[in-house]
């Protein structure tokens, strides 16, 4: 997994990092009122939506620098194999799925809260 994070390329990783602990704290904070019984409004629930779609939209933005400078470095450079190029764009991926990944945890802790709150409305 480390290997993945030093791959991936430390400072956007590092910045998919801090969003999701940003997002999970946010989810928390905001949980914690709902399990108790109370209801928080449905922007502070859809926030945590929004942090995860911020981490997937950074992780796409830094496949695309990536993509960039090693398609600039392709340019320079003469015969290049295809081993290389797909080596390259593998690892252009990982920060893309990476966010992925965090959007699709704050979508299920999205989904959960709402289908807790919808079930608690039911049933008063």
């Amino acid at each position: 997994m480390i290997e993945l994070f030093k791959a991936g390329g430390p400072l956007y990783m590092s910045i998919l990092t801090l969003e999701a602990l940003l997002m999970l704290a946010v989810a928390f904070v905001v949980a914690l009122p709902v399990l108790k019984g109370e209801t928080p409004k449905k922007e502070k629930i859809d926030f945590i939506k929004s942090l995860g779609l911020l981490a997937f939209v950074t992780g796409i933005f830094s496949q695309a620098i990536s993509l960039y400078l090693a398609f600039d470095a392709i340019s320079q450079v003469d015969g290049v194999s295809p081993a290389m190029l797909a080596g390259g764009l593998k690892v252009s991926m990982i920060t893309t799925i990476y966010g992925f990944i965090i959007y699709l945890i704050a979508l299920l802790i999205t989904l959960g809260l709402h289908s807790k709150l919808s079930f608690k409305s039911s049933e008063a």
